[in-house]
C-alpha cells in the first residue's frame, strides 16, 4: 500500500483512494436500485456493509501510520 520514492521517503498509494471511492459507487448504485425496488431494509444493510468495508480499509492504515510514527520516534 505504499510507494516509496528514491528519498526513502513514504507516500500513500493512489490504489486505496480507488477502492474506495469503487466500493462508494458500487454501493450508492446498489442502494438506489434496490430503494426503487422498495427494499429499504436491504438497501440500508447494503450500504452498511459498504461503510464498514471502506472503515477496515481505513483502520489498517491508520494502524500502519501509528507504526511508521512508533518506528520514528523509536517509541
Amino acid at each position: 500500500m505504499w510507494l516509496y520514492s528514491y528519498d526513502g521517503v513514504k507516500f500513500m498509494d493512489i490504489d486505496l483512494l480507488f477502492k474506495i471511492a469503487g466500493i462508494g459507487i458500487l454501493v450508492a448504485v446498489l442502494s438506489q436500485v434496490l430503494s426503487k425496488a422498495g427494499r429499504e431494509d436491504q438497501a440500508m444493510m447494503t450500504t452498511l456493509t459498504g461503510l464498514i468495508i471502506v472503515l477496515m480499509l481505513v483502520i489498517t492504515q491508520i494502524s500502519d501510520l501509528f507504526e511508521t510514527v512508533r518506528t520514528v520516534f523509536k517509541l
